[in-house]
């Protein structure tokens, strides 16, 4: 049986528009945190921390966060890819400020990919995360760990499912608050997705949540999404518009979209706490931002309405 709800984490900010060649100004992306908190959104991964030259559109990662609403009901997630990146997330905090609530981390399940996109292989990239973990907890922050590339690598092909089993079993001895399994490039299908899902869930603490993120490159995404749904994941990340794409993983798309998520939960009976109209709105505002068209189903055809119409002869 599904789940009565889930939590969808909105990762437009960060993930949806890291890929956009034209960079987008700071008010924009504090616009479009702020039109999804007004969907719905309560953990929204807002900016990441990483090198400017490598990914110049996450450069104004302290400003967006510097003008973020200030609320109770919501957590900010800054994306951090070694150390330095959680030192900067904790500055984030500084004389008062709200600042970053949650780090996400990334530990990428292939050598190959992980050189190209942070510099680590898989070994270093655990104990760089643990490291991260460790220092996150002490100072109060919410740490969680995504191991990427979980289904395939763009450069080495499949990953196998023991190795990312072996990296979870490893990574839960920081005990983060959550790990995430991603489909970073899109490659996973729904019986992948509940066998992966299912075995990692088993050795998982009650105290660490799963997470699942994963991109729609080859259509698969929100199959995968009601597999893991089904697995026993109640948090899943998706993006509005269907934004996204990795600057290093050739031929990667964008996310599964917030709102083609939405409409299968919301027609499965499963509550997400969002406003479908509000979020094919925002949708539809984004492609003001990126010039071209929202990459979802639902923003095209729209929410569903039925109607039960009694005719007689």
């Amino acid at each position: 049986m599904p789940p009565s709800a889930i939590n969808i984490v909105e990762v437009s900010a960060r993930d949806g528009l890291q890929n956009e060649a034209n960079v987008i100004a700071t008010d924009d992306k504090v616009a479009l945190i702020t039109r999804m908190i007004a969907a719905g959104a309560r953990r929204l991964e807002v900016a990441s921390f990483v090198n400017p030259r490598r990914v110049p559109q996450m450069a104004d990662a302290e400003a967006v966060i510097a003008a973020l609403p200030d609320r109770k009901d919501t957590s900010y997630i800054g994306l951090c890819l070694n150390q330095r990146g959680v030192v900067r997330a904790l500055a984030t905090r500084e004389h008062g400020r709200r600042g970053i609530d949650e780090i996400g981390s990334v530990v990428v399940a292939s050598d190959s990919f992980g050189i190209r996109n942070q510099g680590q292989t898989v070994e270093q990239g655990i104990a760089e995360t643990i490291a991260m973990v460790n220092l996150a907890k002490r100072e109060g922050l919410i740490a969680q760990v995504t191991i990427a590339a979980a289904f395939g690598c763009p450069f080495e092909g499949d990953v196998p499912p023991q190795r990312v089993y072996d990296i979870a079993r490893r990574l839960i001895e920081a005990a983060p608050d959550e790990i995430s399994l991603a489909d970073t490039i899109g490659v996973g299908v729904p019986q992948q997705v509940s066998e992966l899902f299912s075995r990692v869930r088993e050795i998982l603490p009650p105290a660490i949540r799963l997470r699942a993120h994963f991109h729609n490159t080859r259509n698969t995404g929100v199959a995968n999404a009601w597999a893991a749904i089904m697995a026993g994941v109640t948090q899943l990340d998706a993006s509005v518009a269907g934004l996204g794409g990795c600057p290093f993983a050739p031929k990667a798309s964008g996310n599964i979209a917030t709102e083609d998520l939405i409409y299968m939960c919301k027609r499965s009976g499963i509550a997400t706490g969002y406003d479908i109209e509000a979020t094919i709105a925002a949708a539809h505002w984004t492609e003001t931002l990126t010039g071209k068209p929202a990459a979802s189903m639902v923003g095209r055809a729209g929410d569903f309405i039925a109607t039960n119409t009694a005719t007689s002869a």
